[in-house]
């Protein structure tokens, strides 16, 4: 018997749907989806896999991100996939856009199993109007969500139960094997990641907001840095929250909504966030009070990686017609673990290129039974590695340029830690500082200051800023223990050296090396 087809629809439905057909999701006190993805609580970067064809075989950086799939064995995957849909009695298919800039805008089809994934990608991606919807008609990608069936590790290129596979030549996405809806969205952008620059356009992993005087800031940064919630600033109007392109008239976001961390979300300080997980949105793996069905967005007893996901109307202010101007300033996002970094430092061309290309964050991993927290750094290319199709420095370049010819300012801003390290015990960077920082920038009072370069990083501090203890910025003055402070900076310099000779040093101008960080001893606080 065939499926019964459910296309386009609204949320309301979706979610009627999605409270009968899955007996673990339920409504939050607030009227948000509560769901579970199960055994996949995030992305499966091991088992992505991107078609070699010949319209990209010498455009793919192939190697550890982008792994080959022969066009015989995405045919099995996608066949195992159609026989999975095509045994469902229910099937939910969405048809939305990508892309605001109605120039590059694609019409994506998704056909799923739950009502969750087709809420989740109607959140996501740009709803079409009845009009537009009326003649939709083929779309240029199609996305099959068979994430309920495992794949078939028996395939030549699939390694395990679990495949994500991108086929540019016929411009389709099979999932298999995992249920965490992350994996639609980010399929999208790694498609954009290949599409826009054909056309000279700079693909982002990054947020953006514009002011009422039409100055856009984008913020690039990894998960955890605060691209979401710095986006989100009740005084400027927001772009997006993640996906965007650079285009030769400015930034358009690429989704119709937003997917935030939803761990630890404080309605005083991420107001915003907060009152957007309301009826309409998808909260994933979240725990409710088993009393007020509020979320508790302190709980991790299902997994850290705790989301949400709702449509950019949900925010007060934000662009219906998410297109802007060029960015005035570009925003490079880092948690920096071992607490040398300093709040704010302003950027030359040389240094925006290397940090944008190496792509710093640190964390503290989860302890293990026996093991001490040691803070460890991440460097992911371009502030997305796992979703960047072509080489780092290509994007690299794209963005000097854009940089250069829009007149745009580079600022590097710590959103983690200050006077010590994560795994010692240093307290986080408040967030009103940064906020401060950013709100110095956007008022240009930042820019105007003066400013003292870091010793061996060569990075240019302010000597002041409004609102921001002067002990804080600059990180010497912050550390209480010069032998700690020495110690961890070398530690930290070793790492970014030696990252940068494996991934970039064969391929990089004398330019580029010359913001290679060196060590420098400090020789009191």
């Amino acid at each position: 018997m065939a499926p019964i087809m459910h296309r386009n629809l609204t949320a309301p439905e979706l979610v009627e749907w999605a409270l009968k057909l899955e007996k673990d999701s339920m409504l939050s006190a607030r009227g948000a989806l509560c769901v579970l993805s199960y055994a996949k609580t995030g992305r499966s970067p091991a088992d992505k896999r991107v078609v070699d064809t010949a319209d990209v075989h010498d455009n793919v950086d192939w190697g550890s991100v982008n792994m080959k799939l022969s066009e015989d064995s995405f045919a099995k995957a996608k066949k195992r996939a159609m026989e999975f849909l095509n045994s469902r009695e229910h099937l939910f298919i969405v048809d939305c856009f990508a892309g605001h800039d109605e120039r590059y805008r694609l019409k994506v089809r998704v056909i799923t199993t739950r009502p969750y994934h087709a809420l989740f990608m109607r959140c996501m991606l740009i709803r079409p109007t009845p009009e537009e919807l009326a003649n939709f008609g083929e779309p240029e990608y199609t996305i099959y969500n068979a994430g309920q069936c495992p794949a078939d590790p028996s395939v030549p290129g699939i390694t395990s139960k679990t495949s994500v596979s991108l086929n540019f030549k016929t411009r389709e996405e099979v999932i298999l094997g995992t249920e965490y809806a992350g994996e639609m969205k980010k399929g999208m952008l790694t498609v954009m990641f290949e599409l826009m620059p054909r056309q000279n356009h700079l693909c982002m992993h990054a947020s953006a907001n514009v002011g009422k005087t039409g100055d856009v800031t984008v913020f690039f940064g990894l998960s955890g840095t605060g691209k979401t919630t710095l986006s989100a600033d009740p005084r400027r109007m927001l772009i997006g929250d993640d996906e965007h392109v650079w285009t030769d008239r400015g930034v358009f976001n690429i989704e119709g909504g937003c997917y935030a961390k939803a761990i630890a979300l404080n309605p005083k300080t991420e107001e915003e966030i907060y009152n957007a997980v309301k009826f309409g949105a998808v909260a994933e793996n979240c725990v409710l009070d088993k009393v007020t069905h509020e979320i508790d967005f302190y709980d991790e007893s299902i997994c850290k990686n705790t989301r949400v996901a709702y449509p950019l109307e949900h925010i007060p202010g934000a662009l219906k017609h998410a297109v802007a101007g060029h960015p005035r300033n570009v925003i490079f996002l880092t948690n920096d673990a071992f607490g040398v970094m300093p709040p704010v430092a302003r950027l030359t061309p040389e240094q925006a290129m290397f940090w944008f290309i190496m792509g710093y964050t640190a964390n503290v991993p989860g302890v293990e039974a026996g093991s001490q927290p040691v803070a460890k750094p991440v460097f992911s290319s371009c502030f997305g590695a796992a979703f960047l199709v072509r080489h780092g420095t290509f994007y690299g370049e794209q963005l000097a340029n854009k940089m250069r010819q829009h007149n745009a300012r580079a600022w590097l801003l710590n959103t983690g830690y200050a006077g010590g390290r994560a795994d010692r015990g240093a307290k986080r960077m408040p967030l009103k500082v940064t906020r401060a920082v950013i709100d110095a920038i956007h008022d240009g009072s930042l820019d105007k200051e003066e400013y003292d370069v870091y010793p061996g990083w060569g990075l240019h501090i302010p000597k002041r800023c409004a609102r921001v203890p002067s002990h804080l910025l600059d990180p010497r003055k912050a550390w209480k223990d010069v032998k700690a402070f020495n110690e961890t900076t070398k530690e930290l310099v070793g790492m970014f050296q030696a990252s940068f000779q494996k991934r970039f040093a064969a391929k990089a101008s004398d330019a580029l090396k010359s913001a290679v960080p060196k060590y420098v001893e400090t020789a009191h606080l």
